[in-house]
């Protein structure tokens, strides 16, 4: 996940990458300039954007849900990486949406703050970020994770352009990757197709390890590994397959070469543009099968 190693990584890469600057990423956090690095669907279709605000049982969660103008679809529920909801996402859940997905996008640090949590240009490398993320990350727990998965679930059946008889999917980046994995095991008649990109935490030897929970889901799964948090725990990928396997749930498991933890999106200092369109590509892939 965004430890010490994955932040060494970046700093690393930053160092050796000339091209991209920090004044650079600050201009990144624009959203004409992010939307200018994310190329529009084929077919894009027009879409209705708004800022949302959903109860759950510890408060009001602020959201930003996307859909395609007319008719129903697929809903499809985002987890943001660290850093939470912000342009990016918004950027990324619009071309979702674009392509034909009901979209929500959530805020996870609901409970102590609004989104963005961050300042335009700031980045995850920035100790100043860091000393706001952190405890951030450290109020959210797997039964948080849980109630928020199942209330905003509920959110998105509720949309008169979420269609209620097709499965839905989700999709997180970094600690989001777990969260999706706890979603698909606590809405399983709903969520048919899960991805996660640079997930962070999927193995472990706790009691509370998201792959204990393959046994509940129902989900098609893709999970876009970064080469070095592959170098870190080499086997959890293997355990993945294994776990799929046996609940006899299709799963697409893959290490991008290349690719740094946080390579997705286009806001990140390891933003790999190749790998993440690829990344893309095989979700789109993913989604236009299981919840068709």
């Amino acid at each position: 996940m965004c430890d010490d190693k994955s932040i060494k990584d970046m700093d690393d890469f930053v160092s050796r990458n000339g091209d991209l600057t920090r004044r650079e990423l600050g201009a990144l956090a624009v959203g004409t300039s992010l939307a200018m690095l994310l190329p529009r669907a084929a077919n894009a279709q027009d879409v209705t954007e708004s800022d949302v605000e959903i109860t759950t049982a510890d408060g009001v969660a602020d959201g930003y849900f996307v859909h395609p103008s007319a008719g129903t679809h697929p809903g499809v529920l985002i987890w943001p990486d660290a850093i939470g909801l912000r342009p990016a996402f918004r950027m990324m859940g619009r071309r979702l949406a674009e392509s034909g997905y009901s979209v929500l996008v959530v805020n996870p640090y609901y409970r102590n703050v609004r989104a963005p949590i961050l300042p335009e240009g700031a980045t995850f490398q920035d100790p100043g970020s860091r000393e706001i993320v952190m405890p951030l990350m450290g109020s959210l727990s797997p039964a948080t994770h849980l109630t928020d998965a199942r209330t905003f679930v509920s959110f998105l059946d509720a949309q008169p352009s979420v269609d209620p008889n097709r499965m839905m999917g989700t999709m997180g980046y970094c600690m989001g990757g777990p969260i999706t994995m706890r979603t698909a095991a606590a809405r399983p008649d709903r969520i048919g197709a899960g991805a996660s990109f640079h997930g962070g935490g999927l193995v472990s030897d706790a009691p509370s390890s998201p792959h204990l929970l393959v046994p509940n889901m129902r989900a098609q799964y893709l999970f876009a590994i970064a080469a070095n948090d592959d170098m870190n725990d080499p086997e959890a990928k293997n355990v993945l397959r294994q776990s799929f396997a046996a609940a006899g749930l299709p799963a697409e498991i893959e290490v991008y070469e290349g690719a740094l933890h946080g390579w997705c999106p286009p806001d990140s200092a390891v933003y790999h543009e190749a790998q993440a369109e690829r990344a893309w590509s095989r979700m789109l892939a993913l989604f236009a099968t299981a919840l068709a």
